[in-house]
């Protein structure tokens, strides 16, 4: 560098003035990119009209199965809201692009709709796409709503075990749900739940998948387990997304008012 500037020195001032000037435009070109990708990281989100609910958008479990949701689009739509369901190009694949994909499939349903907004019910490893896409793709600005039913927000035992035993069988999704993995620990350094939208996470006691089940749990959200309203009730993990109990539940957080825990009359 002292070579160069020393060069620089050599020159007439008029070619100096213009090596100057080719280098501070590089400089510019270089940092402005960055700088924006910065200030977009850092700044506020703007605040989502929790009062107008716009379309609500279903996002899978681990694998892509979208069957396990249509119970839960039934109820939706029944009530009036207009839902899609997500799917995947891999749901094994890295959970990143997954939220990339979600982008693209909220961006359509915006486009269609005319809606400001969308709702995101995420079930099982879903909730961790939908996490990604609010606090690492801008979702902060157009998610009113977030769900996750299931959801390992700080990993699942089985993920670890697999990835241990089964290695290269465990794929790119099944390692970023294994405790500490980047993702998660990109996910839940700091605020696990951004400013945007409201956030409910709802789990079982039951869950054997995702271990521990309070793993499900998710600071800063109203968040709790099927069990707390309904003790005696047995809820699995592949019955989250179906049964009864939780559809009410799912209803309750994706109302005009703020998200609420219904009541033990839900039980029955």
């Amino acid at each position: 560098m002292t070579g160069s500037w020393g060069a620089l020195g050599r020159l007439s001032p008029q070619r100096r003035r213009f090596w100057v000037a080719v280098v501070g435009l590089a400089l510019v070109v270089v940092l402005v990119p960055v700088t924006r990708a910065v200030v977009a990281r850092v700044r506020p989100a703007e605040p989502v009209a929790q009062d107008e609910p716009g379309p609500v958008l279903l996002v899978p479990g681990y694998g892509g199965s979208t069957a396990s949701l249509e119970s839960l689009e039934l109820v939706l739509t029944r009530d009036g809201h207009d839902v899609t369901i997500v799917t995947p190009d891999d749901g094994t694949g890295d959970l990143r692009e997954q939220a990339e994909g979600l982008a693209a499939s909220i961006d359509d349903v915006l486009e269609r709709s005319g809606a400001d907004s969308v709702d995101l019910v995420g079930y099982s490893a879903g909730g961790v796409v939908v996490r990604w896409y609010v606090s690492e793709l801008g979702g902060d600005d157009v998610v009113r709503r977030v769900v996750t039913l299931g959801s390992p927000h700080h990993g699942t035992d089985l993920a670890a075990l697999a990835a241990g035993v089964a290695g290269g069988a465990c794929p790119v999704a099944c390692r970023q749900l294994a405790p500490d993995s980047d993702l998660l620990l990109t996910l839940d350094r700091g605020d696990e739940t951004p400013d945007g939208p409201a956030y409910t996470a709802i789990w079982t006691e039951d869950d054997q998948t995702v271990v521990p089940a309070d793993s499900g749990s998710l600071e800063g959200a109203l968040s709790y387990a099927v069990q707390d309203v309904c003790p005696d009730l047995t809820v699995s993990h592949s019955d989250l997304p179906r049964a009864g109990v939780v559809l009410v539940m799912v209803q309750a957080a994706l109302g005009v008012g703020p998200p609420r825990v219904p009541g033990a009359r839900v039980c029955g």
